[in-house]
């Protein structure tokens, strides 16, 4: 009977020891992210509205996370990309309860395109956009909003006079170390060309570097543009590029943004579609992309690619969407907050979708870039 006794005990035990490690071998996934509550199960993933929205396509999203866990969320909409009655529309809200979405800005009877949203250090929320009917005419204006985008002011003229496209084109803003604003900035007057803006007065002023030195024996077709930028130390900036070669390409610069490095080439494909880069508290930098080659080609899955060396090497990444070749996923924004990841994205042009989860979550789910299955 003592026997009996003593050896239900020891199983006992091992049960308890056993629950006990497999609950330590996993990554713990907290049930709240700033206020968003989490189920068990991860990414929180939808859409940003439904399907009664008043024009029938929309595209280039951008986010920003608010200090009462809110998301503001925009992008342009209306009956085909470059017709006249496109505007910037805007909901705001967390996942699961996002407010109705509202035309936030339309200056004019012409293209609005690539809103990009921005809070300042100080609170003040700023949104750009562009508007022109041809790339190579576009104005940049600006509105701001001081109360959490309740409401915004009228739209002025980032930079009076200046066509082709100042200040962000399409993805956010950085504030640098020194407390200097970094836009990431293009040019598709002809052959495609990068740059980027600087403030140094909280976007009072802009100032324009020369266009990223480029070798087009070696990236190929019409070039590079929309910059997405992560400071790594003090004065230690770098960018990658969406490029027409198949490719993403990368330039850095040692002095702040003044000046940079010539183009090179990074081991990740590129389509020729958006990417933007989020960079967390310990480093690691999140890369949001469409991970298939050749000029203009799919993008029909959309990718996370993760770096802890800098951007040197990505050898984990997740798919957010694996479609058909002929589906877009496009365009990604990404942000960091509180050691997780916002992104939304274009979902074939019919709405807006977002996807967020913890690093844990996106450590414990992320295969090695080698087992990614074959391009759609």
């Amino acid at each position: 009977m003592r026997k009996s006794f003593v050896h239900k005990g020891v199983i006992f035990i091992l049960i308890i020891l056993f629950v006990q490690f497999n609950s330590f071998s996993k990554p713990s996934i907290p049930f709240f992210m700033n206020g968003i509550h989490l189920s068990d199960t991860l990414p929180l993933k939808g859409f940003l509205f439904g399907d009664d929205e008043p024009y029938p396509e929309c595209h280039a999203s951008t986010i920003i996370h608010l200090k009462n866990g809110e998301f503001i969320a925009a992008w342009f909409g209306g009956t085909k990309e470059k017709d006249d009655d496109v505007g910037i529309w805007m909901t705001k809200g967390k996942p699961g309860n996002w407010s109705k979405t509202f035309e936030v800005a339309k200056i004019n009877n012409t293209p609005h395109w690539n809103p990009v949203l921005f809070q300042a250090p100080g609170g003040k929320i700023y949104l750009f956009f562009k508007v022109g009917k041809e790339i190579p005419q576009w104005e940049t204006w600006v509105k701001t909003s001081d109360d959490e985008g309740e409401t915004w002011s009228d739209a002025k003229e980032l930079v009076k006079g200046d066509h082709g496209g100042r200040g962000p084109v399409r993805n956010k803003i950085l504030v640098l170390s020194d407390g200097t604003w970094l836009a990431g900035a293009s040019n598709e007057q002809g052959m495609w060309n990068a740059f980027f803006d600087r403030s140094n007065d909280q976007g009072k002023t802009w100032t324009a570097t020369p266009y990223l030195s480029i070798d087009r024996n070696k990236i190929k077709g019409k070039g590079i543009i929309q910059p997405t930028l992560w400071e790594s130390s003090p004065g230690h900036v770098h960018a990658l590029l969406r490029s027409s070669s198949g490719i993403i390409c990368r330039s850095d610069s040692k002095d702040y943004g003044k000046t940079w490095s010539p183009v090179y080439k990074t081991s990740l494909p590129n389509p020729n579609s958006g990417i933007d880069v989020a960079k967390l508290s310990d480093g690691t930098l999140v890369l949001a992309y469409n991970p298939t080659t050749h000029d203009w080609g799919s993008r029909g899955r959309l990718s996370l690619a993760v770096s802890f060396d800098n951007g040197k090497s990505w050898p984990k990444k997740i798919d957010l969407e694996n479609g058909k070749k002929d589906d877009e996923y496009s365009y990604p924004a990404i942000i960091s907050f509180n050691d997780s990841v916002a992104v939304t994205y274009t979902y074939n042009r019919r709405k807006i979708a977002y996807w967020m989860a913890t690093k844990d979550w996106i450590m414990h789910n992320a295969v090695p870039m080698e087992n990614q299955p074959a391009e759609p």
